[in-house]
Order: C-alpha cells, then structure tokens, then sequence
C-alpha cells in the first residue's frame, strides 16, 4: 500500500512539474488521435456509402434463361423462379423484379398512327430500386377500371402523350388498353419503354407465367455480393445468374482505393505523432536523469522506474487519445460531406481503435524514458553520458 500511494504521487509530481512541455505532447497525441479518428470514421462510413451509391444505378444480378428449346416460350422463364431466390443479403431485403418485355404497337388519341414500342411488363419488390428513375410529370389520379403505366421521356415524345392520357396496345389480335400514371426520366434504354404490370404483358404476348428475366438490386460488399451470386446458381442451375459487373468491379476498386489510401494516411499520421512524441520525450529524459539516479540510489528497482514511465505514457495517450478522437469523429462529419456529399454517420467502433492506437503511440514514443532505467546512480551523479 505505501508503495502504490509513492507510485501514484510521483506520478503526479511528474505531471505538474513540466506542465508546457507535458501540454506540447499532449497537443502532439491529440491532434494523431484526432487526425487517426477521423481518417478511420471515413474508410468505416465509406464501404456503407459507395454500397448504397451503387445501388442508385439500379440492378447489379441478372436471372435469364440459359438457352432456347424452338418453341413459342424460347427465351423465357418461368415465373415460378421468382420464388426460389433468396430474399435477404447481408440482412437485409433485396429488391428482386420479374420482367417480361415485348413488341407492341402503341397509339392514342393525340397520335395518326400506332407506334412500335417496348413494353416491359413488371412484378415484385423494389420497382424503383431496379430501374430508378426521375418522374416528369405524375397524374394526379389513379384509375381503378384499367391498368396504370409509366412511360419513358422518349417514348411519350414519340407518341405525343401527356399523364392521365389513355394508351392503346395492340400485339397481334390481342389488345389492351393503360392510364399513363407518370412519364419518367431514366436516363437509358428504359426512356424508350412502357412499364405496366406483369400480367397485363403476359396476356398482350400471350405468355401467361412466362417472364423474359429477373433482375435484382443485390446489397452489400463486392465480396458479398460474389457469395450471393455463388449461392443463387446452386439453387438454379437450369437457368442463367450474371453479375453487372461494372457495379459490382467499379464497387471493388472504388473502395480499394479509397481504403488504400486512408489506412496509408493513417500510418504515416501515427508514425509522425510518434516521431514527434519521442523528440518532446528526449528532452524529458535529460532532465530526468538526476532524479532517475537519486530513485535508483535509495533502493528503487529497475522494473519499478521503468513501470513509472509507461504509466506516464498510457497516461498521456490516453488523455490525448480520449479527446482527440471525440474531435476526430466530429471533423469526420465535415470530411464526408465534402468527399461523398453526405455527412458520414460516427461509427462507434473507431472511437476505441483511435484511443488504442494513440496509446501505443505514446508509449512506442517514450522510448527515450525507458533507456533512463538502466542508468546506473553512480554514473548520472559523476555527470557521465
């Protein structure tokens, strides 16, 4: 016990003796911390963000048919293959939509005569997450007595047709008739199409429980994504599952890079902080060298000085640790915004890794404090090096 109380008021004595130059490491450990924090926060937030912001270019995995066998359902699924895809990645819901698409000839009533157009015929969840888009213009009613359809910009041109307008489809001696509930900007092939739902395309091509394709907004890491894939082609070996690769490789590279060169940042801030905390502690240990030799002189053990010095350290790491890394996460906020746009979210996980780290750094930086433990009394108090 009265060891520990000695310890703990040396402890302190040190702490209030130098108290600029404690500060100046302090401030050192601090701004690392703050620097590592924020740095971390950004590669954490950034995997969730450039997930989610592929996301927005709508389907990543493709279900088709593998081949042909001659007859009239060539080139179709199924519909019953909706059901055997799995559900959930990386815990959450993914967005999976049945398409069957057709050519049909389109007119009305502001148009002389009808038009070839595309229409895709759509079923599932997560419509908008698979083909987003930017409506227009939106009805302001929907109708209840016939099927609602959304047309691309280019189409609607084409076809001179405005919202709440009525759309007559005709393939063969099969007709059907739409409301046009929104024209939407797609920004791709999908400006030339007619969306409606899947069973009226399937009775205008007279396919019914036959789709064209599946396709789906898979979410998670690139890696995750590989696995999904892997799994939904054991399920389904009759038909084929492709990857849009340039989601899903961009995806990869993207964050390779930008984790690449966070973590690098990361390093060369600790090595630095460390650099910086060793020159502060040289100074520190040419001053302390009497009292190390005075401790040393009445009895004071090696393992115990040196245990007096690390404590210091942590301590000082700790210290700057704790508040540079609550600065850290909080600059993270304003370092996201200006790098993706949106602020990113404070991962509680970096909090503790920043304070770690910045402890190791302080006690890697004190290097010079330790080698004052095997000083020997007689040679500090003759003045020898």
């Amino acid at each position: 016990m009265p060891d520990r109380r000695m310890f703990w008021r040396i402890l302190r004595r040190i702490f209030t003796s130098n108290r600029g130059r404690l500060l100046v490491i302090l401030l050192a450990l601090g701004a690392g911390a703050a620097v590592t924090a924020a740095l971390l926060n950004l590669q954490v937030d950034a995997k969730r963000r450039i997930t989610s912001e592929f996301r927005v270019f709508g389907a990543n995995v493709v279900v088709a048919p593998r081949g042909t066998d001659g007859g009239r359902e060539a080139g179709t699924l199924d519909q019953s293959v909706v059901e055997k895809i799995p559900a959930l990645a990386a815990q959450r819901r993914i967005p999976v939509v049945a398409f069957l698409y057709l050519i049909a000839d389109v007119s009305s009533h502001h148009s002389k005569k009808p038009v070839p157009a595309v229409i895709a015929g759509a079923a599932g969840y997560g419509v908008a997450d698979v083909v987003p888009g930017e409506p227009v213009a939106v009805s302001t009613s929907i109708s209840q007595t016939e099927p609602n359809c959304l047309l691309g910009t280019k189409v609607a041109s084409e076809l001179d047709v405005r919202v709440a307008d009525r759309l007559f489809l005709e393939s063969g001696n099969r007709k059907e008739t739409c409301h046009v509930a929104s024209i939407v900007a797609r920004g791709g092939p999908e400006d030339n199409q007619i969306f409606i739902n899947l069973d009226v395309a399937q009775r205008l091509a007279a396919l019914p429980g036959r789709i064209s394709l599946v396709q789906l907004s898979v979410v998670g890491t690139p890696a995750q994504i590989d696995g999904y894939i892997a799994g939904l082609r054991g399920q389904l070996p009759d038909v084929e599952v492709r990857a849009i690769r340039q989601f899903t490789e961009g995806e990869a590279k993207i964050y390779d890079r930008i984790s690449g060169i966070l973590s690098y940042t990361v390093a060369l801030v600790l090595v630095l902080t460390a650099l910086s905390v060793m020159a502060a502690m040289t100074n520190v240990a040419m001053e302390r060298r009497n009292d190390v030799g005075l401790m040393k002189s009445i009895g004071g053990a090696t393992r115990r000085v040196l245990r007096l010095f690390l404590a210091e350290a942590a301590l000082l790491g700790l210290t700057g640790g704790v508040l540079g890394a609550a600065l850290g996460l909080l600059a993270s906020i304003w370092l996201g915004k200006q790098v993706f746009g949106v602020a990113a979210r404070p991962r509680l996980i970096v909090y503790p890794v920043a304070v770690a780290l910045t402890m190791l750094v302080s006690i890697a930086g004190a290097f010079p404090l330790r080698r004052l433990a095997s000083a020997r009394p007689a040679s500090v108090f003759r003045g020898e090096p």
